[in-house]
């Protein structure tokens, strides 16, 4: 593993990390504060291309601020083996999975009782179902994630706005070409307990910095709304002193 000091208040230990899935495993990316203790923990949902660079500097961005985040790769293995998620039931068994790994005995760093998620554009649908049907997800951000389009799919995440009981957090660009400035108004009036954001300027893909339309400022407040976020909904980070 190794160390990056900077940005929030904790040095930090990151590196890929299989994540145990059925009878084989998933690639997974994780990251955490480099010191002895629990710590809240964040999962992590890439969009539908797959974990990349985005998705990792997303984990680092967590565990520099206290949280414990693992990114789990649903879509398809590094050799391109097509893992089948286009199954809302199989997606959702996997994350199931990877949660009751972090309730193991193998964890001991990890307060896996009640855990944040956040989910990036398409990723975004698990992370509102995981909202909606899991008791262990208390807390929710999703980043750019269509709310509509999915008539045909097992979960319509929409239907889900009206109902959903733990605090979410939506994050959008007001000039998004995929997501409407409506149907993100729409979800702020059906969801009272959650905050539905649009950045006046930022397009669809504003927070990721490898894509041409990476929208400094809005990325940065965002990134500050995501961990204020998970501080306030998810349990504080317990260190214990050594020496």
């Amino acid at each position: 593993m190794a160390v990056l000091p900077h940005e929030g208040n904790y040095s930090i230990m990151y590196r890929p990390y299989d994540v145990p899935v059925g009878a084989g495993t998933r690639p997974g990316y994780m990251a955490r504060p480099d010191e002895v203790g629990k710590f809240p923990v964040v999962l992590v949902i890439p969009d539908i291309d797959g974990m990349g660079s985005h998705e990792k500097d997303l984990c680092r961005l967590l565990a520099r601020h206290g949280f414990a985040a693992l990114a789990v790769e649903l879509y398809q293995s590094p050799t391109g083996v097509d893992y089948g998620w286009s199954s809302d039931r199989k997606a959702m068994v996997e994350l199931d999975e990877a949660v009751e790994f972090l309730r193991s005995e193998d964890i001991d760093w990890a307060h896996a009782d009640r855990l944040g998620v956040v989910g990036l554009e398409v990723g975004g649908r698990f992370a509102l179902i995981s909202a909606a049907t899991r008791r262990w997800a208390v807390s929710c951000v999703v980043i750019g994630t269509p709310l509509t389009g999915d008539e045909n799919r097992e979960h319509q995440v929409a239907d889900y706005l009206d109902s959903l009981g733990i605090p979410v957090l939506g994050l959008y660009g007001a000039d998004d070409e995929l997501v409407s400035n409506e149907t993100v108004d729409e979800a702020q009036r059906r969801n009272d307990s959650g905050q539905w954001l649009l950045y006046k300027g930022a397009a669809h893909d504003f927070f990721d910095i490898n894509s041409d339309t990476y929208d400094v400022d809005a990325a940065a407040d965002a990134q500050v709304r995501i961990t204020e976020w998970f501080k306030a909904t998810l349990p504080a980070a317990e260190t214990v002193e050594l020496g």
